[in-house]
C-alpha cells in the first residue's frame, strides 16, 4: 500500500481515520456528523459543509453501527446502504470535497494485507474470528487501492485514503 504524507485527505475523496490527532486537524467534536445524520442527506446535501472552510465533512459512528450487526448483515448494509450514500455524496459534490468516518478504533479493526492491498473489518464480540471484506465491498472495482495516510515521516498509519470509489 503506497504511503500518502500529503494532507490532500483532508480536501478531497474518502478517508477512513482513526487518529485523534488527524481527525482534530478536521474539525471540532461538534462538527462531526452522526451517521444517522450522514444517511438522511443523501441526495439533499447541504450547500456548505460544517468543516474546512465548507470542504469537509467528518462522519463518526459507522464502527459502532457495524458492531450492532451480524457479519452477513454488516457486509450486506455496508455494500448496500453505506456504499451508496458515498457514491451519492461523491457524484453530488464532484470529487471536490472530502468525505471522512471517524473510526476511533480503526487501527485495531481494520486489518491490512500488503501482498495483496486488501483490506478487511474485524467484526465485534462476539465474532471477532470473522473478517469482513470491507475493501471489497467499499470499493471492489475502483482502478486504484486506497493510500495510508501518514501525518508525518515515522508516525503510525492515521487511516486510508482513496481518492474516488465507482
Amino acid at each position: 500500500m503506497r504511503p500518502l504524507r500529503d494532507p490532500v485527505w483532508q480536501r478531497h475523496g474518502i478517508s477512513w481515520i482513526w487518529n485523534a490527532q488527524a481527525r482534530n486537524q478536521l474539525c471540532t467534536a461538534s462538527e462531526v456528523w452522526s451517521l444517522r445524520q450522514f444517511l438522511q442527506a443523501v441526495e439533499q446535501w447541504p450547500r456548505d459543509l460544517p468543516s474546512k472552510h465548507g470542504n469537509t465533512l467528518v462522519v463518526g459512528g459507522l464502527d459502532g453501527s457495524l458492531d450492532l450487526l451480524t457479519p452477513d448483515d454488516a457486509e450486506t448494509w455496508l455494500g448496500e446502504e453505506i456504499k451508496e450514500a458515498i457514491l451519492s455524496f461523491q457524484s453530488h459534490y464532484q470529487g471536490e470535497t472530502a468525505l471522512i468516518f471517524w473510526l476511533p478504533c480503526g487501527q485495531d479493526r481494520i486489518k491490512c494485507h500488503p501482498a495483496t492491498d486488501s483490506i478487511e473489518w474485524r467484526c465485534a464480540a462476539p465474532d471477532t474470528d470473522r473478517l469482513l471484506p470491507f475493501g471489497r465491498i467499499l470499493w471492489g472495482e475502483a482502478n486504484e487501492y486506497p493510500q495510508e495516510i501518514f501525518l508525518r515521516d515515522g508516525s503510525q498509519s492515521a487511516g486510508l485514503f482513496h481518492r474516488r470509489i465507482t
